[in-house]
């Protein structure tokens, strides 16, 4: 039996991982590898760096990039200084990037000159900050209204005004030595927040989540151990976006074990088929059904050049069997999991049934505690009746930042979080994700808010109400739709309202279908979108 009982910070995470195999391969690109002795040396460069700017325990760090070395070693250098990571959604728009800089209260903000996907970070970040470029001392700023904000660092070639650029943060590390970096890891605890991610909820802005070094690194730990089985022969294949959960669990899980983590600046996936032969990949994250589907339906696909063992998933459980079968010699399991507990809370077994891996999201990690309630009554439920989820434990986030409010609602007296997913228990502790009972949807592995696409859709000027709601998706496993109801008079069609949503907000929250409506599904006050998701997915079902 393997019992998971030890507990450590991000950065003692690290360097057990340089003390135990310094010269074994950490990281690696299809162009480039490092040892962990090498990702050490980098992560601490840029904590020496970071420390000359003024960066020391509890500030807050923002980092907005695409995939790339800089992100690994800004992240881990970070945590060498107890400093709060924020990795930043890559996709947003100005509003967004101009409300998580300020509501996360940013010391530094770091970014690249790297145009990818179409992004220029730099033009992005001048429109969220209009007064940037006009500002006169780049390694001190002063701005109207973000008022903690002291630098922002540009990577790359690029040098504009308002911008520390990367030559100069380089030479910063002089400044610094690296006693002093040791000496502030030392002073890290456990509960210590490492990182604040933004996640979506029910209101229109994304919501910061401080997430301390236990609850993220245990979970890590518990899922490389204990569902992974890794070893430092492991080559874990992780193409996932660097903001997003789904690549720090596994950055740190393979650090626990000694495994080598395969990421990639970007997703292609003749590429990605390409280097998971030439490395012999043995996990395959790529959790999100795009990915896989474009992997798996590829020409130069062949299940038997890559020895994947074990394949982690989340979809409809069809299409999981079916995934299943294009991979004969691997085990594909699901998850249940979000940022506001450690980002995953329980993952499949391998040793389990196909109908189990691929219907269930397995059991919790030991030491979390779940209970399903009633939704009208707060009761507790029993095996297979469906609920609102409620966890406790030490995966549990710190409380949304500055939102006192919100985590009244969030939090019971007794200290278990609402999820507000509805899910069942299965007799042995499974547990079974069903829908939402928040007004959210989860686009691909992203949580969207159904409000912000609302109050986007509201400025439309023919629109007098718009609802939206999820409608199943094959690839996305849901997406939005939009319910709307013109004004009397006013025309409009799916094509147009579609269109005035792009640019306006992150690509994934675009609404896919679009209805109009002359009546709605009401109860006694409010309109019945559990109706509308019916009527949605019941056409879109007809259709096939």
């Amino acid at each position: 039996m393997n019992i998971v009982s030890d507990v450590y910070s991000i950065p003692d995470l690290i360097l057990r991982a340089v003390n135990r195999a310094e010269g074994d391969l950490a990281i690696a690109f299809p162009d480039s590898k490092l040892s962990f002795s090498q990702l050490y040396a980098r992560a601490m460069l840029s904590a020496r760096s970071l420390a000359s700017l003024g960066v020391g325990a509890g500030d807050h760090v923002g980092i907005l990039m695409s995939n790339c070395q800089d992100f690994i070693d800004l992240l881990l250098g970070s945590q060498l200084l107890g400093a709060w990571a924020v990795p930043i959604n890559a996709r947003y728009k100005a509003k967004e990037l101009k409300h998580v800089i300020c509501d996360a209260d940013l010391k530094v903000l770091l970014t690249t000159d790297r145009v990818v996907d179409h992004v220029d970070f730099v033009a992005l970040i001048n429109e969220a900050i209009p007064t940037l470029h006009k500002q006169k001392n780049n390694m001190s700023l002063e701005i109207d209204g973000v008022p903690f904000l002291k630098n922002v660092v540009l990577f790359g070639d690029r040098s504009p005004n308002g911008m520390v650029d990367e030559k100069t943060f380089t030479a910063l590390s002089s400044e610094t030595s690296e006693e002093i970096i040791e000496l502030a890891r030392s002073r890290i605890a456990v509960r210590d927040v490492a990182m604040m991610m933004y996640t979506s909820g029910t209101t229109a802005m994304p919501k910061g989540c401080p997430i301390t070094h236990e609850a993220l690194v245990r979970p890590a730990i518990e899922a490389g151990r204990t569902r992974f089985f890794l070893t430092k022969e492991d080559r874990f294949w992780d193409p996932l976006p660097m903001f997003h959960m789904s690549f720090v669990l596994p950055l740190l899980a393979c650090l626990d074990a000694g495994a080598a983590l395969l990421t990639m600046e970007h997703f292609d996936p003749k590429l990605s088929i390409a280097y998971m032969e030439k490395e012999q990949a043995t996990i395959n994250f790529a959790s999100f059904p795009t990915v896989l589907e474009a992997i798996l339906n590829h020409p130069d696909y062949d299940y038997r050049k890559i020895p994947i063992r074990v394949q982690q998933m989340v979809g409809p459980p069809k299409v999981m069997v079916s995934w299943q079968e294009k991979m004969p010699n691997t085990a594909i399991f699901s998850a249940y999991g979000l940022t506001e507990c450690g980002g995953v809370s329980a993952f499949g077994d391998v040793n389990d049934s196909l109908k189990n891996r691929t219907e269930t999201s397995g059991k919790p990690f030991r030491g979390i505690e779940v209970q399903i309630r009633d939704l009208e009554t707060d009761d507790v439920l029993g095996p297979n009746e469906q609920g609102e989820i409620l966890m406790r434990g030490y995966c549990v986030f710190e409380g949304y930042y500055k939102a006192p409010e919100k985590n009244k609602e969030a939090f019971t007296d007794d200290g278990w979080f609402r999820t507000g997913d509805i899910c069942s228990l299965d007799p042995e502790g499974r547990i079974t994700y069903h829908s939402r009972s928040k007004d959210m949807l989860k686009v691909g592995g992203e949580n969207v808010a159904a409000a912000e696409i609302e109050g986007l859709l509201s400025g439309h000027e023919a629109v007098q109400i718009a609802q939206v709601v999820s409608a199943p998706d094959d690839k996305y496993v849901e997406v939005a739709a939009a319910f709307i109801q013109l004004h009397e008079g006013a025309k409009s069609t799916e094509e147009e309202i579609i269109s005035f949503c792009k640019g306006k907000m992150a690509t994934f929250k675009i609404p896919r279908h679009v209805r109009f409506v002359t009546e709605w599904p009401m109860s006694a006050t409010k309109i019945q979108k559990i109706k509308l998701r019916e009527i949605i997915a019941e056409e879109l079902n007809s259709d096939q």
